[in-house]
Formats: C-alpha cells, structure tokens, sequence
C-alpha cells in the first residue's frame, strides 16, 4: 500500500488549493470542480474536496464546537519569513501558541498547520 494523498475538506477545492499551491510549490495534478490534487515530485500529495456542509473547526479547541481532525506539519528553514510568506498568502497566524519553535497557522477555510524548524 501506498499513501496517496491527505485530503481537507473544503466549499471551495479549487481556491483552497491554490492557497497550498502558492505555499507549498506543488503544482496540480488533478483539477475538477469538486476535487484537486496537489503533488510533489515525489511522495504523497495533498488534495481538497468539496463539501458545501463544510464547518470551520475551532482552535484551541473547545467544548462543543467543531473540532479539528487533523492538521498538517510543515518543516522550513526560517520560521519567520516562513510564517510572513503563509500570511501574505492567505493564512492567519492562531492566537493561541502551544510551544515555542512552531507557528500554528490556519489556512483560509480554517485547517490548522503548523511551520516548525526541525530540532527546534
């Protein structure tokens, strides 16, 4: 078996997907109304799904309200300039921090990520 791909839900593959285009470098290998993937050279892609019932999940979590099902890991060099180029891209820096050495953001449909430098 092989890892295919991770998959968001989202109103909107196509805009969500071009948010992670722009911050990730991985062009798009399947592009549909309803469903679009993205893929690196090698390794298992990221792709996004319609779902018009989608609810934006809540962080940090709380009682009651939706909560996250995942969230997405992402390694960088500069931790700053990294969390500057999510911002300009689209993404909203959360306002609560678990640990220091990691930046949990959240993409435009309010998926969390976090940007972290390895060993830190």
């Amino acid at each position: 078996m092989t890892l295919s791909a991770a998959v968001l839900e989202t109103p909107d593959p196509r805009a969500l997907a071009a948010f992670y285009r722009a911050l990730l470098g991985w062009p798009v290998v399947e592009d549909g109304p309803t469903w679009v993937m993205l893929r690196p050279d090698l390794g298992a892609g990221l792709s996004f799904q319609q779902a018009p019932d989608y609810v934006r999940p809540t962080w940090p979590t709380a009682d009651g309200a939706q909560q996250m099902m995942a969230h997405l890991d992402i390694r960088v060099d500069d931790l700053d300039a990294a969390v500057a180029y999510a911002v300009e891209s689209g993404a909203t820096v959360a306002e609560f921090q678990p640990q220091d050495g990691v930046r949990f953001c959240l993409d435009p449909d309010g998926h969390p990520f976090c940007l972290f430098i390895e060993g830190a």
